[in-house]
Formats: structure tokens, C-alpha cells, sequence
């Protein structure tokens, strides 16, 4: 089968060649019918036998399952041929369609040697028919030459194009696992997003809630009923996140809000009844995305709570710039800090327990921006983050 890309320059030239040899087999049985000569009814029964083995050569091809009842198709065609330009000179020219039919169907060397034997045969009988000439022999030669280049450059141009075609099969390959990784990557993007999400809001939320009953439970009645009373705040807080958060839209804390207010707002409430002083430095009027003012609350958020699982401090400053073409988020508290270099180790092999950390990381690298975390043990931590904005 040739290639589909080759499909009708295949047809084409098939067609070709059975006009050639029907036209030259009918110039054959004319030229014998209005020759006088003993042999002119030989010739032409030998000729239409020819050209109908010729044409069964079709039927030949799709039944054989092998190569052998074509190689005898071949070999009928060759005898009955040099048995007609035995007999008359005109059969000499049916070899150049014959040419095309060795190269197709033959090996390269065999069919190339096939072609120059029949070549050799067509000389002789025109010699011996008409004496011999330059013309004679350099006729059937060039004739050789030109079905010789022209059939393997039609292979060539096949071969070619199966291999264009074997590529272009290996792309939409390609192209399919590609998108089935791409697919993937998104769900694994989303289960990441979807755990820091947890994190920095039911996770936070429900920390929040069982310090503050653990702290009711220590507490005198009357302290004790307002630790109660922020706990159920946190909870509807949380509870209304959550179900915000289910709705894929933007968290209810900044609703209509200022991203300064609100931190604010939770340094009054929930981090000052975890037992933090939260310092806020955030100018009034900041106009941020919405996605980035998220994004930086939930940083916040983690870095929080990280300070009250980690930090062993009271004391927290939030600060937030921009400039014309990013905002900076600076995290910085007096705690207990800790070796940077060593975390990042444990948190690359897998071995790390902070996770909040890891979500920090994992958010400011899909905004594409820069995150640095500055600690020693027994100097305090500072997170810095710096996230491009349109000015």
C-alpha cells in the first residue's frame, strides 16, 4: 500500500502505465493486422493473450499470499514477450512499460538487473529485425535509464512520505500522552491547592478552636465564657469559609474587604486570644488583586500558625509595600528560629513536618514569585514575600 499523502500520484501513474501498455499492445495487433507476413496471426493472438495475462496481473496480486505466484505472473509476462519480438520488431516497445512493472514489483538489485536483461533482449531484436544501429541500442538503453530513475524516485518519494507519516502518527502519539500528563499535572496541581487551602483554613481554624477550649478549661468562669465565646466565632468563621471555599469562591474574610482590614481584624480576635501580639503595617487603601490579597492572607495565616506551633514568642509584625510593579510581604517574629538549610533538606526528601511552610513555598511558586525565609536558632524567623503585581 502506498502512502496516503501518495495515494493519487500512485493512481496516477497507474493509470498511466495501463494506457501505455493498452495503447502500444493495440499499436502491436494494428501494425500486424496490415503487414503481410506469415507470422501476422501468431502476433496477434500472442499480443491479446499478453495484454489479458497483463491484465489478470491485478488479481494475481491481491490473491498471492505469497511473492511466488507473482514472480510466475512476471515470468509469463517476460516469455510471451520475447516471443512476440522474436517474431515481429513493433513487441520491442511494450519493454519500457514492462520496466516499471519489474521495478515495482521486484527486489532493487533484482529488479534493476531484470531491467537491463529485457533491455539487452529488445537491442537484439531490433537489430535483428532491422539491422543494427546507434539508434537502436541507445533508444531501448535511455529507455532503461529514464524508467530506472523515474521508479526510484517514486520509491524514494514513498519512502519518504511513510516516514513523514510515521511521524506525524508519533506526534498525535506524543501530542496524546502530553495532554494526558498535562491532565494529570492539573489534578495534582488542584489535590496541592486544595490541601493548602485545608490548611490555611479548616486546619487553622480548628487549631484555633482547641487552643481557645483548652484555655476555657484552665480559665476562671467569667474568662473561661469568653474563650467559649471566640471559639464559636472561630467556628462559624470556618464553617462559613469552608462552605465559600467548596463554592470556589473567594474566601469570605476579604469580601468587599481590604486586605489590611482584615488582618487587623484577626489580630484583634483570633491570634490575640491565641496569645499573640500581632503588629500590622499595612497602608490603608492597598489595591491588590483579589487573588494576590488571597494569597497573602493565606501566607499570613501559615505563617501564624507556625509562629504559634513553633515560634515559642508573643510577638509578630505583618508588613505589606508595594511599589510599582510588585507587593512584599514581610513575616517577622522573636521566637526560637531555626536552621533554614536543614528544614529545606528534610522538607525536600519528603521527611518534613511542616507543612505550612511547604504550602507557602508551593503558593508563591504558582504567582511566580519569590519567597526568602531568614532564620538561626535562637534569632527569630523572617518570610519574605515578594509577588509581581500590574502597577
Amino acid at each position: 500500500m502506498p502512502p496516503a499523502t501518495l495515494t493519487p500520484v500512485f493512481v496516477g501513474m497507474r493509470t498511466g502505465l495501463h494506457v501505455l501498455v493498452t495503447g502500444l499492445t493495440t499499436l502491436v495487433v494494428v501494425r500486424a493486422v496490415l503487414t503481410p507476413g506469415p507470422t501476422r496471426a501468431v502476433v496477434v493472438v500472442l499480443a491479446l493473450a499478453w495484454f489479458l495475462l497483463y491484465c489478470a496481473g491485478g488479481a494475481v496480486g491481491r490473491r498471492a499470499r505469497t511473492t511466488l505466484p507473482v514472480r510466475l505472473w512476471l515470468l509469463a509476462l517476460t516469455l510471451g514477450w520475447i516471443a512476440m519480438v522474436w517474431l515481429e520488431p513493433e513487441p520491442a516497445y511494450l519493454v519500457f512499460p514492462l520496466f516499471f512493472v519489474y521495478i515495482h514489483l521486484l527486489p532493487r538489485r533484482a529488479g534493476t538487473i531484470t531491467v537491463f536483461a529485457t533491455t539487452a533482449v529488445a537491442i537484439v531484436a531490433l537489430g535483428l529485425h532491422g539491422g543494427w544501429s546507434v539508434a537502436g541500442a541507445v533508444g531501448p538503453f535511455i529507455g532503461a535509464c529514464v524508467a530506472l530513475l523515474l521508479g526510484r524516485g517514486y520509491q524514494a518519494l514513498a519512502r519518504e512520505a511513510r516516514e513523514h507519516e510515521e511521524l506525524v502518527a508519533q506526534l498525535v502519539e506524543t501530542q496524546g500522552r502530553l495532554a494526558a500528563t498535562e491532565r494529570e499535572s492539573g489534578v495534582l496541581a488542584e489535590r496541592a491547592r486544595l490541601a493548602r487551602e485545608i490548611h490555611d483554613t479548616v486546619a487553622q481554624g480548628l487549631a484555633s478552636i482547641q487552643l481557645l477550649l483548652h484555655a476555657a478549661e484552665r480559665a476562671d468562669p467569667e474568662r473561661g465564657l469568653e474563650h467559649v465565646r471566640l471559639a464559636r466565632e472561630t467556628a462559624a468563621t470556618n464553617l462559613a469559609e469552608t462552605r465559600r471555599f467548596i463554592r470556589e469562591l473567594a474566601p469570605p474574610s476579604l469580601d468587599e474587604r481590604e486586605i489590611g482590614g482584615v488582618l487587623r481584624r484577626l489580630a484583634r480576635s483570633q491570634w490575640h486570644a491565641e496569645g499573640l501580639d500581632v503588629d500590622v503595617h499595612v497602608p490603608d487603601g492597598l489595591d491588590l488583586p483579589m487573588h494576590v490579597q488571597t494569597a497573602l492572607l493565606r501566607i499570613v495565616q501559615g505563617a501564624v500558625a507556625n509562629v504559634v506551633k513553633h515560634a515559642g514568642t508573643r510577638s509578630v509584625a505583618v508588613t505589606i509595600t508595594r511599589d510599582a510593579g510588585s507587593v512584599t510581604l514581610t513575616v517577622a517574629d522573636d521566637g526560637i528560629g531555626f536552621d533554614v538549610a536543614e528544614t529545606r533538606a528534610r522538607d525536600d526528601a519528603g521527611r518534613s513536618d511542616s507543612f505550612g511552610l511547604r504550602a507557602t513555598r508551593e503558593r508563591v511558586e504558582q504567582l511566580d514569585g519569590t519567597l526568602l525565609v531568614e532564620s538561626a536558632p535562637g534569632h527569630g524567623t523572617t518570610l519574605t514575600v515578594v509577588l509581581a503585581v500590574q502597577p
